[in-house]
């Protein structure tokens, strides 16, 4: 037997009311009544006056159905992970009634409870409100968000602080290069690195020397008609390239 309760229609926070929709609780048909989306539940009241109430964060599915091979209708298909019975409710009681018991108990009791589901159909008379039913649930259930969802990105992100001073102490400063300036550095040569720095300084003169002897070319008094300062003989390239040929 269904549980179907007295109760009153929501009155703040209604963002859908569907009339003429019929509920049909895990294949058990209750009659046509009014279907609320309503910000705090989503209800359903049948011309008496008895109806149901549903918490949004027990719906784990909601979904327009047009397959007419698996129900006849098109209709809103609604899942919720709890069993909306008589005998159901009674079992709750029953429990509620009874001592917490030990931790194994408790462990066996969720899981049972964790696959119990009840499928419900709703089936409004006009097929055009599906699609604002939808969205409105959409809405309404958006504003429930599940808590084991925060709880798992709270997790994701916790962790110990890096922290930067103490990481560069730890390292130490034996890591860092020494930067010395011109003066510094030659003070700090040792016998056979200024013997290397004399040896590098006397090839470099010496390759400063050689440039002032290049065949054809007097470099030792620039003209101001070059740019770089280079002066070429004419008496020494004269007739040089007078056999090549120059594409125009």
């Amino acid at each position: 037997m269904v549980v179907l309760k007295s109760l009153h229609p929501p009155s703040e926070g209604v963002r859908l009311q569907q009339a003429e929709t019929t509920a049909v609780l895990d294949g058990k048909r209750l009659g046509a009544g009014t279907l609320f989306v309503a910000e705090a539940h989503l209800s359903w009241f049948d011309g008496s006056g008895m109806g149901f109430c549903l918490e949004y964060p027990s719906i784990s599915l909601h979904a327009i159905s047009r397959d007419l091979s698996t129900f006849p209708e098109e209709h809103l298909y609604v899942m919720v992970n709890a069993k909306l019975d008589a005998e159901a409710e009674a079992e709750q009681q029953d429990k509620a009634s009874d001592d917490a018991g030990e931790e194994d108990e408790e462990s066996d009791s969720d899981s049972e409870d964790s696959g119990t589901i009840t499928e419900i159909r709703f089936v409004p008379s006009d097929k055009a409100a599906l699609e604002p039913m939808f969205s409105a649930m959409c809405d309404c259930q958006a504003l429930h968000p599940d808590p084991e969802d925060a709880d798992t990105d709270d997790d994701d992100y916790e962790g110990e602080e890096y922290d930067v001073e103490e990481a560069e102490q730890e390292q130490g400063q034996g890591d860092i290069p020494t930067f010395y300036t011109y003066e510094e550095g030659l003070s700090h040569l040792t016998a056979e690195g200024q013997a290397t720095l004399d040896r590098l300084e006397g090839m470099l003169a010496q390759s400063v020397a050689q440039q002032y002897h290049m065949a054809g070319v007097r470099t030792d008094q620039p003209s101001a008609e070059f740019e770089d300062g280079m002066e070429v003989d004419s008496s020494a390239v004269a007739g040089q390239f007078d056999d090549a040929d120059v594409d125009h």
